[in-house]
């Protein structure tokens, strides 16, 4: 599988702090290896994110994403669960 980011995900992810970009880039290393590892929490989402997935990084932090294709997805958001389900 590919991954892609978007722009908007490459400009959150320069805004946090160095351990969160740090247990990012463990969890897509995770993701990469299996999508689907419990740790993750990989589920779908409903209502306005319908066709999207979200995947835990940090007890609060998530990022979605959305499948291009059946081998490439693009990361679109990543911020806090309540900035992202306001």
């Amino acid at each position: 599988m590919r991954v892609r980011f978007h722009k908007n995900f490459e400009k959150q992810y320069k805004k946090l702090r160095e351990n969160e970009q740090s247990r990012v880039r463990d969890r897509l290393s995770l993701f990469l290896r299996d999508e689907f590892d419990p740790i993750l929490n990989n589920h779908p989402l409903a209502g306005k994110y319908k066709g999207y997935r979200s995947i835990n990084i940090t007890g609060d932090l998530r990022t979605l994403y959305k499948y291009q294709n059946p081998s490439v997805c693009i990361f679109v958001t990543i911020n806090t669960h309540s900035n992202l389900y306001k």
